[in-house]
C-alpha cells in the first residue's frame, strides 16, 4: 500500500501576511484577558471603548428587528433606511448634499478605511500619515501594498497643519488619512486649519480620507467638525469613514459607513461584496435610531469623558517624569513619560507599559504603537475612581524604582 509523503516544512506565509502585524490595541486587550483568566484585577486604560452601556432605545430597535424577523441577508451596501439616515445626519448638521448611493453601510469604520484604500492604493503608492497615528492606518497600507509616508506632529505638540502636510508631498503621494478628533493624541483640527488641508490635498491631485469616528467627542470650545461641510469641490475627492461605535457605545455592534464620492463608494461596496457581505442586519436597523432618535446619550458621555480628562491631565502633569497636553477630543490623554523612563529606568514606552501591566496591573497602550516613543497612550473611557486608582500606581511604581 503506497503512501503519500506528508510536507511538514513552515507554513508558507505570505508577503501580504508577513508585513502586517497584530493589532497592538488588540494585542494589550488579549493581555489583559489572560491576567483576568488568571484572577488578577485589572484597571483598563488601554481599550478605545465606552464604558457607558448602548442606550435603551438602540437595543430596543434590535429587539423589534429580531422580533419581526430581520434576519436575512442585505444588500451589500447597507439597507437604504440606514443609509439615508446616514445622509440625512450630514446633510442636516453640515449642510452637505450626500445621496444614498454615496454611501455604503460598513462593518466599522475599520472596515470601511480598509474597503477605501484597497480600492485606491496601487504598489508603491505614497500615503500620507500624520504621526503618532491609529494603529492600523499603516498595517492597511501595507497590506494594500502602498508607501506610507509619516507627518511628524510632535513639533506642533500633534497638531497637523497644512504647512506640515505641504513639506511632506511628493509626485508619488496619492492619499492623505486625516484623523480628527485623532487616536491616539485627543487633538482636534480647528476647522479653518482642516479646509486649509484638504484644498492643499486635492490641488496637488490626492485623495483623502476623513476618519470622524470620534466625530461627535468634541470639548468645547473646540467644534465638531466634518468633511461633509467642506465646499463640494473638495467634497468630491474626500471620503467619510464614520462610525457608530463610539458614539453611541455600539462597539461590538460593528457599525460604520462610508460617504463620499460615488465612485469611490461603489469600489467599497464591490469590495465589501466579496468579503464581508455585508454588516449585521439587526444591528442595522439599530444604527436607523441611533441617528435619528435622542442624541441625549451623546451629550452626557461627553459631559463625563470631560470630568475624567479634566482630572487626569493635572494629575499626570503632578507625576515627576511626566507631561500631559489636554485633550480636545476622543476619550485619550498622551502624557509624554521620557523622563519618567529616564529616571526609573526603562528604555521603551514598551517596557514601561509592560511593567505597568504586569506588577501594577494597568492596562495602557505604549506610544511607539502609535509611532512615537516615549508617550503612553492612557484612555479614559472607564471611572473616575478606576482612573484615581491607576494613576496612584504609577506613583507607586515611582517609588519602587527609587
Amino acid at each position: 500500500m503506497s503512501t503519500t509523503a506528508i510536507d511538514n516544512s513552515p507554513f508558507p506565509l505570505s508577503e501580504r501576511a508577513r508585513l502586517t502585524s497584530l493589532s497592538s490595541t488588540a494585542a494589550v486587550v488579549m493581555a489583559a484577558d489572560r491576567l483576568r483568566a488568571q484572577g488578577v484585577k485589572v484597571i483598563d486604560l488601554g481599550v478605545g471603548e465606552p464604558d457607558f452601556p448602548t442606550p435603551e432605545h438602540i437595543k430596543s430597535a434590535a429587539k423589534d428587528a429580531l422580533d419581526q424577523n430581520f434576519t436575512k441577508y442585505t444588500a451589500a451596501s447597507g439597507i437604504m433606511p440606514l443609509r439615508q439616515a446616514i445622509c440625512d445626519y450630514h446633510n442636516q448638521n453640515f449642510g452637505s448634499d450626500y445621496a444614498a448611493d454615496q454611501c455604503c453601510v460598513v462593518l466599522g469604520g475599520k472596515q470601511g478605511i480598509f474597503n477605501a484604500v484597497l480600492a485606491l492604493i496601487n504598489p508603491g503608492d505614497e500615503v500620507l500619515l500624520e504621526n503618532p497615528c491609529w494603529v492600523s492606518f499603516p498595517e492597511i497600507v501595507h497590506f494594500a501594498e502602498g508607501k506610507n509616508v509619516l507627518i511628524d506632529t510632535e513639533s506642533t505638540d500633534f497638531h497637523l497643519t497644512a504647512d506640515l502636510v505641504k513639506a511632506a508631498i511628493t509626485p508619488k503621494s496619492k492619499l492623505l488619512i486625516i484623523n480628527s478628533p485623532s487616536n491616539p493624541t485627543g487633538r482636534v483640527i480647528d476647522p479653518v486649519e482642516y479646509e486649509k488641508i484638504v484644498r492643499l490635498a486635492v490641488e496637488n491631485n490626492i485623495w483623502v480620507i476623513s476618519d470622524e469616528c470620534y466625530l461627535q467627542l468634541v470639548y468645547p470650545p473646540h467644534r465638531v467638525n466634518s468633511a461633509a461641510g467642506l465646499p463640494a469641490e473638495l467634497r468630491s475627492r474626500v471620503l467619510i469613514a464614520g462610525s457608530l461605535s463610539k458614539t453611541y457605545a455600539m462597539t461590538g455592534w460593528r457599525v460604520g459607513f462610508t460617504l463620499g464620492p460615488k465612485e469611490w463608494v461603489t469600489e467599497v461596496i464591490k469590495i465589501q461584496s466579496q468579503s464581508a457581505t455585508h454588516a449585521a442586519s439587526i444591528a442595522q436597523k439599530a444604527g436607523i435610531v441611533a441617528l435619528t432618535g435622542s442624541q441625549q446619550s451623546v451629550a452626557d458621555m461627553l459631559v463625563e469623558y470631560q470630568r475624567r480628562g479634566e482630572w487626569l491631565v493635572p494629575a499626570l502633569n503632578d507625576i515627576p517624569g511626566i507631561t500631559c497636553s489636554m485633550p480636545e477630543g476622543a476619550f485619550y490623554a498622551f502624557p509624554n513619560v521620557k523622563g519618567l523612563m529616564k529616571s526609573c529606568g526603562f528604555a521603551t514606552s514598551k517596557e514601561l507599559a509592560d511593567e505597568l501591566l504586569h506588577k501594577y496591573g494597568i492596562v495602557l497602550t505604549a506610544g511607539s504603537a502609535f509611532g512615537a516613543e516615549g508617550y503612553l497612550r492612557i484612555s479614559y473611557a472607564n471611572s473616575l475612581e478606576a482612573i484615581q486608582e491607576a494613576v496612584s500606581r504609577i506613583r507607586q511604581l515611582i517609588k519602587d524604582r527609587s
